[in-house]
């Protein structure tokens, strides 16, 4: 396997890590807030110099790297200069931007090394540096458990991505991520199967990503870190969390030969995307809805690339994202928007029916795109679990604003982008798997076909004695939290400003 990384992208790492030196030296806030805001103009130039002269040159490159810190290089331009006016008048600023700097280095490394060695290494001082991000204001309790309980989570991410590295270069004999591969595809070739060591290896590595993807039942920190600035959770919602999805698209080739490991991805996502999207409708804060749609967008991307999916996951992490750094950023309008919505006339209360008529309609839609597309793009498979994902996701399209037409329209709309983003995401990958076990792929799409119809059902009939019973576990999260914040705090208590009780704390 050739080389795939580019040079020239390598370099976005040290453009925010050089950054560091002066922005340590300089005092006033003018002058440690300019090589941040230069390191984030450069990194963008970079990553699109890097596109444009492979186009030239015409030359082979890892361009799910590229994009990846393409998407980086964007996020850390708009969220430096956002934290630069969110922080004005601040105690602190220059520690806020050395902990900024070195994050987003340490993120860019991950992304664009081509040593599995160091990017374990800067896998885990991603989450050491974010630390005193999320702890900015140190006299906050919450704040302080929130980084504590992902501090210990994120510390088990490290020893199993660690074990899992071991078990990968000494089945390689090299830590270069493509003769890993390499070694995987010969594997696969000359015996059919991966062997244990590269069955548990795939196993550990889900592990990992299942700890740093703040799912069940580790998924609290990622609930009460609110605490943090805005931009800092922004960052973290739209940089941080999607690595555990980026580790499983660079090492898909090994995913897809592992079942134990597919299944434990399906398994673990698709409950936590059930559960998380539940416990997500009792909520009110704006910020705390977006933490616990961020558990289950997180989950839906394990389970579809548990399925084999990767296209539509590489679609879905880059899509999530953009999206919930636009939504952070933006949560101070909220007040503005609801006022203007409460000047709109109201809109109908779905009714169980057309929740149902919703579903059939994107499910024809979609079965109709399936032959069209098979007729039209023969050598291009369009796997129909994704096609079922989407008339899942989509339905509610249907019935947008009460008018049939205009719902459909916008599902035809957003149907087409998608289609555009899947061949765009297959060009990026440029790689051909097999997909999951038919177990596994009954089980995801009856965990999502069962999460819709019992959202139509609380929707249809809020009153009714299944909404009784479900509000109460909802609102409390299903109670799954408050045993990882007891076990933290008896295995390894934090130093929590007094006076402070422990608890959840995520039910606003």
């Amino acid at each position: 396997m050739s080389s795939l990384f580019f040079p020239l992208a390598s370099l976005l790492p040290w453009v925010y890590a050089l950054a560091l030196v002066p922005a340590a030296l300089l005092a006033a806030p003018r002058g440690f807030w300019w090589p941040a805001r230069m390191a984030g103009y450069l990194g963008l130039i970079l990553v699109v110099a890097a596109w444009l002269q492979a186009a030239v040159a015409g030359v082979h490159l890892d361009r799910l790297g590229l994009a990846m810190a393409g998407l980086i290089s964007l996020l850390a331009l708009v969220i430096i200069e956002y934290s630069q006016r969110y922080l004005e008048g601040e105690p602190g600023q220059r520690r806020y931007v050395l902990a900024l700097l070195a994050t987003l280095a340490a993120v860019a490394t991950v992304v664009t090394t081509a040593d599995l060695l160091l990017l374990v290494g800067a896998w885990s001082l991603s989450s050491l540096c974010l630390h005193p991000l999320l702890t900015f204001y140190r006299d906050r309790p919450q704040a302080v458990v929130a980084a504590h309980k992902k501090f210990l989570a994120s510390r088990l991410a490290d020893v199993s991505l660690l074990l899992a590295t071991v078990l990968l270069v000494r089945a390689a004999g090299d830590s270069q991520i493509a003769g890993v591969l390499d070694a995987v595809h010969a594997r696969l070739q000359a015996t059919g199967h991966l062997g244990w060591d590269l069955q548990l290896a795939a196993l550990l590595l889900a592990l990992a990503v299942i700890l740093k993807s703040a799912q069940l039942p580790v998924h609290g920190w990622l609930i009460q870190v609110m605490e943090a600035p805005t931009p800092v959770s922004a960052l973290l919602h739209a940089g941080l969390v999607n690595l555990g999805g980026f580790l499983l698209l660079r090492f898909a080739p090994l995913f897809s030969a592992a079942v134990p490991a597919q299944s434990l991805l399906v398994l673990v996502g698709g409950l936590t995307a059930v559960l998380a999207a539940l416990v997500m409708m009792t909520r009110i804060s704006i910020k705390v809805r977006l933490a616990w749609s961020t558990c289950a967008q997180m989950g839906l991307m394990l389970l579809e690339c548990g399925l084999g999916l990767y296209e539509l996951a590489l679609v879905h992490l880059l899509a999530h994202s953009l999206y919930k750094a636009h939504a952070f950023l933006a949560a101070g309008d909220t007040v503005a928007h609801s006022r203007q919505q409460a000047l709109q006339p109201q809109l109908p209360v779905p009714t169980l029916g057309g929740l149902l008529r919703a579903l059939v309609l994107a499910g024809l839609a979609l079965l109709l795109l399936k032959g069209l597309w098979t007729w039209a793009l023969p050598g291009h498979e369009l796997p129909w679990v994704a096609l079922t994902i989407l008339a899942i996701g989509l339905a509610p399209w249907c019935l947008h604003r009460g008018q049939l037409l205009h719902g459909l329209l916008m599902f035809g709309l957003l149907l087409g982008a998608y289609l555009l983003w899947h061949q765009a995401a297959g060009w990026i990958l440029d790689q051909w798997l097999p997909a999951a076990p038919l177990p596994l792929t009954v089980l995801a799409v009856v965990l999502l076909l069962g999460l819709y119809l019992l959202q139509a059902l609380l929707l249809a009939h809020p009153g009714d004695a299944l909404a009784q019973r479900l509000y109460p576990l909802a609102f409390a999260g299903f109670y799954l939290d408050e045993h990882f914040t007891r076990l933290t705090f008896r295995l390894w208590p934090a130093r929590v400003p007094q006076p402070f009780i422990a608890t959840s704390g995520d039910r606003s």
